[in-house]
């Protein structure tokens, strides 16, 4: 899902594509002929893009999808990663990469995996843990990592059990099972499905459209407040980062310019 009128930011080498389209970050993993399957080097420039524009106050909102419409990511690049024999190194690998899947996780602004088609194993990892999920109508996701012997390893488990329950996050793992989109939005692994005739982008923008109305700030507060949640985060401690990220809010310049615009709408 390209688009075309956005100019390109930055093109790691057989990686990623960058382009800004209005305040919407698009990532665009850009290895259609593996798949987009998630090499080393493109999870690196995962990680890197999402810490390089953590900060940018022009991004309200980043989409991750996939170069084509067959896959979004079809897993870990099983070819980079045939020489990881020990399991040191397995470790590591997977501390590397939940780690640049943690900048995608702490990113201040909603971020959306626009599922151009399939996320399995690591792309399904990759999937959730951006904020939202919006699935072409063809698009399917898969935690099939028990079907080469090993289990979830970069993030994904915890994010599945958050999104979905315990329960279900079990069978999804146990059964290795493929979901269509419809199916996997009945259990709430996918927020929004295209239509078959509907452009994925459209469906993204719909989804976004009420967020982007908010500030920045209030996007990173709310999203970090429900990240603190989500790592168990004590109610004492969540109610004082509540308070601190309110105050900080109130006295910012989009509170004080909301309040005039009511007041001047109230007025006879």
């Amino acid at each position: 899902m390209q688009d075309s009128d956005s100019p390109l930011l930055y093109m790691p080498p057989d990686t990623l594509t960058l382009a800004r389209r209005g305040p919407m970050l698009v990532v665009t993993i850009a290895r259609p002929g593996r798949r987009n399957a998630l090499s080393r080097p493109t999870i690196a420039a995962l990680g890197a893009v999402f810490a390089r524009h953590a900060d940018d106050p022009g991004v309200l909102a980043a989409v991750i999808t996939g170069m084509d419409d067959k896959s979004f990511a079809a897993g870990g690049d099983l070819k980079d990663l045939d020489g990881i024999r020990t399991r040191d190194d397995a470790a590591t690998m997977s501390r590397d990469t939940r780690a640049a899947f943690d900048a995608i996780r702490a990113f201040p602004v909603p971020v959306v995996a626009a599922l151009n088609g399939d996320a399995l194993g690591g792309g399904a990892e990759l999937a959730v843990a951006c904020d939202f999920r919006v699935a072409a109508a063809h698009a399917r996701i898969g935690f099939v990592q028990g079907r080469l012997g090993i289990t979830t390893a970069w993030g994904g488990g915890p994010d599945l059990i958050a999104l979905v329950g315990a329960q279900q996050a079990k069978w999804l793992g146990l059964s290795a099972q493929v979901l269509s989109a419809p199916a996997a939005a009945a259990i709430g692994l996918i927020d929004s499905v295209a239509c078959s005739d509907d452009p994925l982008m459209a469906a993204v923008d719909r989804l976004l459209a009420p967020i982007l109305t908010q500030p920045r700030q209030v996007l990173a507060s709310i999203k970090a407040l429900n990240r603190a949640a989500r790592a168990g985060m004590p109610r004492a401690e969540l109610d004082r980062l509540e308070t601190d990220l309110f105050a900080q809010a109130w006295v910012s310049d989009a509170h004080w310019a909301a309040v005039d615009a009511f007041n001047a709408r109230k007025k006879p």
